[in-house]
């Protein structure tokens, strides 16, 4: 297949979902690499080409309806609404809007509305649905609609949108009735009490549902015919079986399932069954499902963290320790007294932080108050491996100073995942984006947060937890990821030989081999094998008995090149799905700085994260097929030479 060939055929999925012909689907197609600073720059072709996109950014179409019905009938002249599925994050969202008023002094008029939307027919009862939701609106004036969608994605409290299309499936159900004309609705108005990668909708909702008539549209089926395929081929229950469900997901995070392979129980989740055999945790001692909580996106686990470390310790600034996912130091920078960062995340960082812990207390000693003295930082975030360098952070040292100095740690573990790494021993708190890895098929949302109960502030964290949890993951939802994660164990060991066999055909071909090859155009491979490995090392998996088996390290990599205009040639002719996210089944790739960092490209470079680096995570596509695809990208990038 030649490069001209892969360009011309990928051009034609521009905007459509990932995977293709997917209702809810995580991806969004920006094949070329120009496709991806045209849709940051917000250029009109590439924009009207958008039917989808990752939902923390774009407001996926049956939220939009959804909103718009809401603006009608609740907001007044020239106010918008975001949604969410409970009073306390609406609550949330308008200490947001209040607290980041443009003017201290003329705060964003912020109403809440309650929403209770009904079927009346009682024909839910016949298809296993739920009967009524309760909706919760955050009216606000349209100019501050980009302040609100921080909110929506720096937190990914909004409603997802399987939840949208229930809540229209009642409303359609609700007017047909011939009781009544309009759904069931209660209002209750609040005042306003007293105070990536960068995939953008770059207008409010309401601004683009005025066009949406004139957007291409996503092929999907209808309701009934969306239900009857999954549960008839997709092996998905009823929504009124979410609570089994959500039982067998926590189990299986936990690692207590005695057996949990695909087979066992093709029409339904054994694991969530009461009678399903358990046994002590894979992950480590005293570990239960009770320890595991849910939540609808992984950054709602890293919000919820973060929140639930400012409700049980005392006040202070936390560290965000290498360079994040973007959201992540977001949440740090905007909640709470604010953080400090230590961006490159290497052992010579950890020195620096070091000297910053001494350098806190001693301040606090100096100031002779000794008796009620707070620890010198809240908590330490970090990710194992980090995105989108793969380094990996040395976990026992930073547990030493953790317990040092009283402070929390909690470790993002989405990329190095349960099955490769072994990180709850050294922290308090393990959180982990679900929609990944765990899922693969792309196609539903959620995140967990598990807490580790031989850590030393586990009774507080534990006791806070339990009486401020919401579970907010929609019903349907959490049937697809227990459904998508039932052979999470045979895709991630498939993935992690492909991906290394993948790194290690790259590095052969890079400045890092011995000799490297005469027209070499890729500078660095990013993978845990070549980068920090000796930190790597010390939190992957062992056998039961501690033998020194093969380690795996994932199916996610980066690569820069030594030119841009290599690396825009390799990322156009690499013959692969092109958008944002990672761990999915099928081969995904994108110019990563350019999608998360596009309007801070040189504080990126201070780090490490150049603009020419491309990420990529391999799929469950054969070896020998990979190995050739990515031939063809290496020889359209080294023709740039």
């Amino acid at each position: 297949m030649s490069t001209t060939t892969v360009c011309i055929a990928q051009a034609k999925t521009l905007g459509n979902a990932v995977p293709p012909f997917t209702p809810h689907a995580i991806s969004v197609s920006l094949p070329t690499w120009k496709d991806n600073v045209g849709y940051e720059e917000g250029e009109k072709r590439v924009v009207d080409s958008m039917v989808t996109g990752y939902p923390r950014f774009f407001i996926h179409r049956s939220i939009q309806q959804l909103a718009s019905i809401c603006e009608q009938k609740f907001g007044v002249a020239d106010e918008c609404c975001i949604l969410v599925p409970s009073r306390k994050i609406a609550e949330e969202c308008r200490a947001f809007l209040l607290k980041l008023s443009p003017d201290p002094t003329n705060l964003i008029p912020v109403r809440l509305v309650q929403f209770l939307i009904e079927d009346e027919t009682g024909a839910s009862r016949h298809v296993g649905t739920l009967p009524s939701v309760e909706l919760h609106i955050v009216l606000f004036p349209a100019q501050h609609f980009p302040l609100a969608k921080q909110f929506w994605q720096h937190t990914g409290l909004g409603i997802s949108s399987r939840l949208a299309e229930h809540c229209l499936a009642l409303i359609s159900t609700a007017s047909n009735s011939p009781k009544s004309t309009s759904p069931t609705i209660r209002t209750s108005p609040c005042k306003p009490s007293n105070r990536h990668y960068l995939v953008k909708s770059p207008i409010s909702p309401s601004v683009t549902r005025k066009h949406q008539d004139s957007q291409p549209q996503i092929e999907t089926f209808d309701a009934e015919q969306g239900t009857y395929l999954e549960e008839r081929y997709g092996r998905n229950m009823p929504l009124t079986a979410a609570p089994a469900a959500k039982r067998a997901l926590r189990r299986r995070i936990a690692g207590v399932l005695v057996h949990d392979e695909p087979g066992d129980c093709p029409s339904g989740p054994c694991a969530g069954n009461e009678e399903a055999k358990l046994g002590p945790s894979s992950r480590g001692e005293n570990v239960s499902e009770d320890d595991v909580y849910l939540f609808p996106t992984g950054m709602t686990a890293i919000w919820s963290a973060h929140q639930l470390a400012l409700a049980a310790r005392p006040p202070a600034r936390s560290v965000c320790f290498g360079f994040p996912y973007t959201d992540t130091l977001k949440i740090l920078e905007k909640w709470g007294p604010g953080c400090h960062f230590f961006g490159h995340g290497l052992d010579a960082d950890i020195d620096d932080l070091e000297s910053l812990l001494v350098e806190l207390t001693r301040s606090q000693d100096a100031t002779g108050n000794t008796a009620g003295k707070s620890p010198p930082i809240l908590a330490l975030f970090c990710e194992f491996p980090s995105n989108p360098l793969l380094r990996s952070p040395n976990l026992p040292r930073l547990r030493a100073l953790a317990d040092k100095h009283d402070f929390l740690i909690v470790v993002d573990e989405t990329v190095g995942n349960f099955v490769n790494v072994e990180v709850l021993p050294h922290v308090d708190i393990v959180v982990s984006s679900l929609t990944k890895v765990f899922s693969g098929d792309s196609n539903v949302m959620g995140g967990s947060l598990v807490l580790n109960p031989r850590a030393r502030h586990y009774a507080a964290l534990k006791a806070t937890l339990e009486a401020s949890y919401e579970d907010n993951y929609f019903a349907e939802d959490a049937i697809f990821m227990e459904r998508n994660s039932r052979d999470f164990k045979r895709r991630i060991h498939v993935m992690n030989t492909s991906g290394e066999a993948v790194c290690d055909f790259l590095r052969s071909r890079s400045l890092a081999a011995t000799p490297p090859p005469p027209h070499a155009v890729i500078k660095e491979v990013f993978y845990p094998k070549f980068i920090t490995r000796e930190n790597f090392d010390l939190c992957r998996n062992r056998s039961e008995d501690g033998a020194e088996d093969e380690p795996y390290f994932g199916p996610l990599f980066s690569i820069t090149f030594t030119t841009k205009a290599a690396s825009e040639a390799f990322f156009d002719a690499l013959p692969c799905h092109k958008g944002p996210s990672l761990g999915t089944n099928f081969t995904l790739a994108c110019p990563y700085t350019v999608l998360a960092h596009y309007t801070e490209l040189d504080w990126a470079q201070k780090y490490g994260v150049e603009e020419g680096l491309v990420r990529v995570s391999v799929g469950l596509e054969g070896r020998e097929q990979l190995l050739a695809d990515f031939e063809i990208a290496i020889k359209a990038a080294e023709a740039t030479a």
